[in-house]
C-alpha cells in the first residue's frame, strides 16, 4: 500500500512503510537503512511502467543526478550522526505546505509549460535539488514528494511527467545510492528484506499503472493528500 501511494503520487513511502517498521521494532537508524534498500524496489517497478514517459534532455537528466546524489549521500552520512526528531518536525512541516500550496493552484501540474534557460535558471534548481538530496538521504520520507513539485514549478512539467521522472531517478539512483551509503555503514534488518522488497516492487508497479491509466487531475489530488498525511505522520510524537 505505501509504495503503490507512492508511486501514483510521487513519494511519501516513507509515510507508512518507515513507521511501521519502528513500531514493528527496528530502532530509527535500522528502520531508515532498511526501508531505504526496499525502495530502490519500488523505483524499479515504478519504472516498468514510467520509463517511456521521460522526455527530457539528457543535460536536464544529468542535473537531476548530479546535483541531487551527492546531497543523498550527505544526508545518509548525517542520518548516522544526528538525532533525527528536529529535521523530522522542519520536514513535516514544509510537505504539509507543499500539499497546500499545490491544493491552491488548481491548474498546477495540468499541463507542459516552458521553464526558463538561464545559467541562474540552472543554478538554482540544481541547489534545489541537492538540499532535497541531503533530506532524501537522511530523512526518507516525503522527500520524493518535494522532488515531484519542484520538478512541476521549476521546471514546468505536469504531473504524470515528473512522478515518472521521480519514481526512475530518485527511485533507483538517488535511492539505489542510499541504500548503499546506509546498507555499508548502518545496520541493515536483512531477514525482513525479501517481504519488503516483493511489496515495494509489486506496489511501485500498480501505483504507476494507476498513474498512467487515470493522468494529471488524480495524480494531483493523490499528491496534495498523501503529502498532507505525510506531513502529519513526521510531526507525530515518535514512538
Amino acid at each position: 500500500m505505501a509504495n503503490g501511494f507512492s508511486a501514483l503520487a510521487g513519494g511519501g513511502a516513507g509515510l507508512l512503510q518507515l513507521p511501521a517498521l519502528i513500531f514493528l521494532g527496528l530502532p530509527f537508524p535500522v528502520a531508515l537503512a532498511t526501508h531505504k534498500i526496499a525502495t530502490v524496489a519500488l523505483g524499479a517497478g515504478a519504472s516498468l511502467r514510467n520509463v517511456k514517459l521521460i522526455t527530457l534532455q539528457p543535460g536536464r537528466l544529468a542535473v537531476i543526478l548530479l546535483a541531487g546524489l551527492p546531497g543523498v549521500l550527505t544526508g545518509a552520512w548525517l542520518a548516522l550522526e544526528i538525532p533525527p526528531r528536529a529535521g523530522e518536525v522542519a520536514l513535516g512541516i514544509l510537505t504539509i505546505a507543499l500539499g497546500w500550496y499545490s491544493w491552491r493552484r488548481p491548474q498546477l501540474g495540468q499541463a507542459v509549460r516552458e521553464s526558463g534557460t538561464s545559467l541562474a535558471h540552472a543554478a538554482t534548481g540544481a541547489a534545489g535539488l541537492f538540499v532535497i538530496g541531503v533530506l532524501n538521504g537522511s530523512l526518507a520520507s516525503g522527500t520524493g514528494l518535494m522532488v515531484t513539485l519542484w520538478l512541476v514549478r521549476w521546471y514546468g512539467m505536469s504531473y504524470t511527467q515528473a512522478v515518472a521522472t521521480t519514481m526512475v531517478l530518485v527511485g533507483l539512483a538517488w535511492n539505489g545510492a542510499g541504500a548503499l551509503m546506509l546498507g555499508t555503514l548502518g545496520t541493515v534488518q536483512w531477514s525482513w528484506l525479501p517481504a519488503l522488497l516483493i511489496g515495494s516492487f509489486i506496489g511501485g508497479y500498480l501505483g504507476a499503472s494507476l498513474a498512467q491509466r487515470y493522468g494529471n487531475r488524480l495524480v494531483k489530488r493523490a499528491f496534495e493528500v498523501v503529502t498532507v498525511l505525510t506531513g502529519i505522520a513526521l510531526l507525530a510524537p515518535a514512538p
